[in-house]
Formats: C-alpha cells, structure tokens, sequence
C-alpha cells in the first residue's frame, strides 16, 4: 500500500498545480510561481508521505547537497538538447528566425519545473524505488521506463516512436541517474533542463505538446527521423543516441559505486545502496 498511497499524494500535489497552472497560463509571472509552488509542495508531501509509510528518513529527497546537484544537472541537460539542436542546425532542420517571447519564456519555466519535479518523484521516487525493491535495478528500471514512455501516448502529438523514444532516452537516462546517485535530485536537474531547453530556450514541440514560443522564434524542418517531427526533437535519433550515451556513463558509475541492485536481493539491497558514501 505503500506505493499506492505515495503514488496518490504526489498526483494530488500534480493534479493541483496542474489546474493551478491552467488558471494563470495568461500570466507569465503567476504561472512561473504558481509552477514553482508546486515542485516545492511536491517535494514536501513526498518526503511527508514517505515518512508516513515507510517510517524512515527519505534521504532521497535531502537537502544536503540539492543545489549543487540541480544545477549540474540542469546545465547537464540543457546541454544535451542543446547538442541535438546544433545538430538540426548544421543540417538546415533547425532555423531562428528572430526574438521570441521572453515573458512566455518566464511562464514556461514554471510549468516546466512543476512537470519536472512532480514526474521524477512518480517515477523515480515511488515507482522505481520501489519496484526495484521487488524485482532489481534492471527490471525495474525496464518496467518504468515504458510506463514513462507509454505515459506520453496521450499527449496531442504523440506517436509510438515517440513514445519508445521517451522510454529509452528519458527513462532510461533519468532512471540511471537516480541509481548512480540514490538522489532525485540530478534526475529533477536532467529533466528540468531538458524541458527548459526544448520549450523556453529553442522554442520546440516537448513530448507532442505544442508549447507556447519561447525564448527564440524558431521552425524545424526536414525528415522526422532527424527532427522528431510533431513530437519534438526528443523524437530525433540525436535525442536517442546522445542520451543512451549518458545513460550508459551513469549506469557505469552506479556500478561502481556499488548501487545496482541484483534480481532477487530484495527491498533490503534496495535500501543498502540507497545508504549515502
């Protein structure tokens, strides 16, 4: 029942901030707090209901070293779709036309951290962590990662490669990213910059939403596979490689940091490798 109560706590805080969000969209300020409010609450309910549930610490989510490792990872991921849209630009798949819209821009840092946070914390924090305590680090990380994928299937663009895209390149990178560090916070880093990259800097469709422009007035042109199409870059085969590279290099270090855990070892290897070194 833990997993279920968890669950029901952080999708309340999301289901909130959501009509939150829907309430202000014409106010890039409100928005931008509103969006704000809402990763801080979510973070708070978790560590709250996990307290509550499990009757331990959640270490997960401590705030010794959160900003540090928020920054990196968001200037990690910043990167990474930077590195996709670099590579849309010296093929001619990627155009800026001009200025786009800073004050939509500011909205949609808000909305984007609210997304960030409160889907690392349903997906790393409750349903890998505790998956994984069942089962293993490798099918867990499986499992979670086409529910993350799968998820997708229900925005406007959506498309199944878009879809099994976001499983391996998000899932999988974000997912091994919480195993080599036994924190959410990279993970919350990696996915906030990504979405801030897509939506608020380059002015990009995210995961098939048709965000509002941002940062640059910007099109991107040319074959899907290279371009993701409808879906977004995270569509592109860039996407796809350039974050399994990453993946592979947090899994690496998971291994040696001791955090992987093996099938069958249980809920007690979980917690082990869970244990700050």
């Amino acid at each position: 029942m833990r997993l279920v109560w968890q669950l029901v706590a952080v999708v309340a805080v999301s289901f909130l901030g959501g009509q939150g969000l829907m309430a202000v969209q014409d106010n890039p300020w409100l928005t931008l707090a509103v969006g704000v409010a809402t990763a801080v609450l979510a973070v708070v309910v978790y560590a709250w209901v996990v307290r509550r549930t499990e009757h331990r610490a959640p270490v997960e989510v401590a705030l010794k070293g959160a900003a540090p490792a928020i920054s990196w990872g968001t200037l990690l991921g910043v990167a990474l779709f930077g590195l996709v849209i670099a590579n849309l630009a010296f093929l001619g798949s990627y155009t800026v036309h001009g200025l786009g819209t800073p004050t939509g821009a500011l909205g949609l840092l808000g909305v984007m951290a609210a997304a960030a946070v409160t889907e690392e914390l349903m997906f790393r924090g409750v349903l890998f962590r505790i998956i994984e305590g069942w089962t293993g680090t490798w099918i867990a990380l499986t499992v979670t990662s086409l529910l993350f994928g799968l998820v997708h299937l229900v925005n406007p663009n959506a498309s199944l490669w878009g879809a099994l895209a976001i499983a391996i390149e998000a899932g999988g990178m974000l997912t091994a990213a919480y195993v080599a560090t036994r924190k959410l916070w990279v993970p919350i880093g990696l996915h906030l910059g990504w979405n801030i990259a897509g939506s608020a800097i380059f002015s990009t469709e995210v995961s098939g939403n048709n965000t509002p422009q941002g940062l640059l007035d910007a099109t991107t042109s040319g074959n899907a596979l290279i371009t993701g199409g409808e879906f977004g870059p995270e569509g592109s085969v860039y996407s796809l490689v350039f974050c399994a590279v990453v993946a592979a290099v947090f899994i690496r270090l998971a291994y040696r940091r001791g955090h992987v855990v093996p099938r069958g070892r249980g809920a007690r290897a979980a917690a082990v490798a869970t244990l700050p070194r």
